[in-house]
């Protein structure tokens, strides 16, 4: 297992870019299997998850060809039907949570698929009932196989229909989409995912022949066509990495550019941290975030205290609270953190509360920061990362620390961020990376 050795007190300077959406690879990716023809994807980002599938889509038989960094041309002309009803596929399935939107794309493609139980971030319970339950309504059975230890989904033919999701969920409306392009007659998805990667999956897809309407709202019609063709598409700066560096500028006191953000589809990312007193400006494409000593945490209009929540898009993405709640330990004022979508992320502030920061963890959704307004910088600790973003945030606290911490397990974080550590030390950062 590797560590960070992270000296901090460093002030950042310069230009920094955020790297290709790793939600958004792991939809597109899967969406490869539709055709049988070459789909080309740029600004593919070199993480752990996205490299896995990458390396199971070889598995499946598609032929994969890098032709330049980042870009990958993809051609699932033949798949290895024995590998896909074998347990070596429900092994490698299993250490990888993107993997349960291969359901919807073979189930088209084959008629059949088995997959068992995916792995990823031990964040709290994340049930599939929303991708079972389109699976079915498209005319598809399923059955738990004890022998298998294992689902198997079959359907001889899909056919389109009404379908009201019971959760916005990312990976189930991707999943339901990619097996109604190719269902029989028209399918309607309400309560649908809308954010800017489903829009994104679901741009390419229209490239490759798709109907698809009512993209970018929770309304999505799709009429099924019989076959798609290759395509060319280039995956959106991450958003998630965009808001890591905000996080990081503020709590060191630092003058960072972002570039190249695809600011347009941030959504209220940028004013969550605004609301934080982070001073940021637009610039373009580009963020500027100015050096600053303080940030105020504003109050309600009635003066009680903020709370930053998550929630299905257009809201603010889960995967920014843990980054908000660091940097919210050095504000001025008190922010309540209310994790409502996973029980376990927030477990993660005992570590912060090892440094020195003032945290009141109410329940295993809810955190009061108290900030210290940079008049205690954090002590620094020796932590261990459950997860990406947890991960992501204990660096930004050890960045801000007074000393010298170290964090173990940072594979979780190499899941998420390309050689993180070698683009923030460009900018000014002291981190090593120690096997």
């Amino acid at each position: 297992m590797a560590s960070f050795i992270v000296e901090g007190g460093h002030r950042l300077h310069g230009t920094i870019a955020p790297q290709g959406a790793k939600n958004e690879a792991l939809q597109v990716l899967c969406a490869v299997l539709l055709t049988r023809d070459t789909v080309l994807i740029g600004n593919v980002p070199d993480i752990l998850d996205v490299n896995n599938l990458i390396d199971l889509l070889r598995s499946l038989g598609v032929k994969v060809e890098q032709r330049g960094k980042g870009l990958f041309a993809f051609t699932a002309a033949e798949l290895d039907t024995a590998f896909i009803q074998s347990p070596a596929f429900l092994a490698k399935c299993n250490r990888l949570r993107g993997s349960v939107m291969l359901i919807g794309p073979l189930l088209a493609r084959l008629g059949e698929v088995a997959y068992a139980k995916p792995g990823g971030d031990k964040i709290g319970r994340r049930r599939l009932d929303t991708h079972f339950q389109g699976m079915l309504s498209l005319g598809a059975s399923f059955r738990y196989d004890t022998a298998l230890g294992a689902y198997v989904f079959r359907a001889q033919h899909l056919r389109g229909t009404y379908m009201l999701l019971d959760e916005a969920s990312v990976t189930g409306t991707a999943n339901i989409i990619m097996a109604a392009v190719l269902a029989e007659g028209t399918t309607t998805i309400y309560n649908a995912a809308c954010e800017p990667y489903i829009q994104q999956l679901c741009r390419l897809l229209c490239n490759m022949g798709a109907d698809i309407s009512g993209i970018g709202s929770n309304l999505l019609v799709i009429n099924g066509v019989q076959k798609l063709h290759g395509a060319e598409h280039t995956l959106l700066p991450d958003m998630i990495e965009v808001g890591s560096f905000i996080g990081m500028a503020a709590i060191t006191g630092s003058e960072l550019t972002i570039s190249s953000t695809s600011y347009r589809d941030l959504g209220i990312i940028p004013d969550s941290f605004r609301r934080l007193g982070i001073r940021l400006e637009q610039r373009g494409d580009d963020i500027y975030i100015p050096a600053q000593d303080h940030y105020q945490i504003e109050s309600f209009l009635d003066g009680s205290i903020l709370t930053v929540a998550d929630a299905p898009w257009p809201g603010l993405t889960p995967d920014l609270l843990s980054v908000i709640l660091v940097v919210a330990t050095q504000a001025r004022g008190s922010v309540l953190i209310h994790q409502k979508m996973f029980e376990s992320r927030l477990f993660f502030v005992d570590k912060l509360i090892d440094m020195g920061a003032q945290i009141i963890l109410c329940d295993p959704h809810r955190a009061v920061v108290i900030g210290h307004d940079h008049n205690m910088r954090l002590r620094p600790n020796n932590m261990t990362s459950p997860d990406i973003r947890a991960g992501i945030a204990m660096l930004i606290a050890a960045m801000s620390a007074d000393g010298i911490s170290r964090i173990d397990h940072i594979d979780q974080i190499d899941r998420g961020y390309a050689d993180i550590e070698q683009r923030l030390n460009s900018i000014g950062a002291a981190i090593r990376r120690e096997d």
